[in-house]
């Protein structure tokens, strides 16, 4: 009988997933869905991997849902595919902390050294670790494995990983990680195969989503990355403030009487593109938008993006490939062009036209820097680490 991986991508109020088959070298995706807790009623929906509907199901108001409807992902998964066995579960978690460089069964001792992170990402780390419990109460026989957005950036040194504070802190953790390791590794791995002729070059992968980062990469290899301890640091995101001077903080809390809970609140969930708009978290509302104040928050993400690519070329030494992915990375054409016009002086320049039309690689004949869409595939980066921890405990 065949095997089967669920992969299950975490994020603030829903949960992308992907059921995979592992019979071949590369893990084949079967199905793919999306577990949505935005309104009282949870919703599932699974895809084919063609974007046929396979199912939908919405919890009744009176139902529990205190299993999250992974009793329906399983119930829809063994009926399904009957003649193939579901072997583990691969979950994104986003903080490993100094620990954790690689993908890692979650036993019980390993749970509890994520749970022990939550400080370090009160946003992601507990929604990542939620179905795991969930997972393990339903069916606790079956392997789950942990995939760390932080692991890609494991190899960061000195001076790019260090906070200029004291070194007592730094031999307890407190250190930048970077952030987003999952996409960044899908995506370096597609670009060597596009343009292998770049695998040596300078590359920042610019990661532009509700959360974004950049990554700086050498030989394919994570040197920096704009993200630090936290997933608050670097650029303006959908609701995250990015970076910001840390007498601010002290002044919210001494001038403007803020508790901790309020600062974080407020740097978490009201900050970013919905602070400086008033409007929206969305790029594509602030884009369609005629507000004054909609056209001055993507002013200030294309400019801290801009800003912070050239800050990773300082780090690189120089620029020679700028590679674009995330929700608004693969389909904010204007989010694209206004980066690359910013970032013009280091001789890039776009082609009009591939960039409307999202060709794959969207620089102009006369560019020094070669700019790419690539879309990012996160739940596919899990499925192969799952495939190369189960290949080792010889499950598959």
């Amino acid at each position: 009988m065949s095997k089967t991986v669920l992969v299950l991508n975490s994020g603030s109020s829903s949960i992308k997933f992907g059921l995979f088959g592992m019979s071949a070298a590369e893990p084949a995706l079967l199905c793919k869905g999306l577990l949505d807790e935005h309104e009282t009623r949870p919703r599932l929906v699974v895809k084919s991997p063609a974007g046929d509907d396979l199912f939908e199901k919405q919890r009744k108001a009176s139902d529990p849902d205190s299993d999250h409807l992974f009793v329906d992902v399983l119930g829809f998964i063994e009926d399904r595919f009957s003649d193939r066995r579901l072997v583990a579960v691969g979950h994104r978690i986003v903080h490993g902390g100094p620990d954790y460089s690689g993908p890692v069964e979650l036993t019980d001792d390993v749970y509890a050294k994520l749970e022990a992170l939550t400080p370090l990402a009160p946003l992601h780390q507990p929604r990542c670790l939620e179905p795991v419990r969930t997972i393990k109460a339903i069916r606790p026989a079956l392997t789950q494995i942990a995939c760390f957005d932080t692991a890609f950036h494991h190899g960061l040194t000195p001076p790019a990983n260090r906070f200029a504070i004291q070194r007592r802190y730094e031999k307890r953790g407190v250190r930048r990680y970077g952030f987003h390791g999952l996409s960044f590794e899908y995506v370096a791995g597609r670009l060597a195969a596009t343009a292998p002729q770049l695998i040596t070059k300078r590359t920042v992968i610019a990661h532009l989503g509700n959360g974004a980062s950049l990554c700086g990469l050498r030989d394919g290899r994570s040197i920096d990355t704009t993200m630090g301890l936290t997933p608050l640091d670097g650029l303006v995101m959908g609701t995250r403030c990015g970076t910001i001077d840390p007498g601010m903080l002290l002044y919210l809390q001494q001038h403007e009487k803020m508790s901790v809970e309020d600062v974080q609140r407020l740097l978490y969930h009201e900050s970013g593109l919905l602070g400086v708009s008033g409007i929206s978290s969305d790029m594509r509302v602030l884009l369609a938008s005629g507000e004054p104040a909609a056209r001055e928050a993507v002013e200030l993400f294309t400019f801290r993006a801009a800003q912070q690519v050239a800050m990773m070329a300082t780090t690189l030494g120089g620029l020679d490939c700028l590679v674009f992915t995330g929700g608004i990375g693969e389909h904010a054409k204007e989010i694209r062009s206004a980066i690359a016009e910013r970032l013009g002086w280091l001789g890039m320049r776009v082609d009009a036209a591939a960039n409307d039309e999202g060709c794959e690689r969207i620089s102009s004949s006369d560019s020094t820097v070669d700019v790419f869409v690539i879309p990012t595939n996160e739940e596919l980066m899990i499925a192969r680490h799952c495939a190369a921890v189960l290949r080792q405990e010889n499950h598959i």
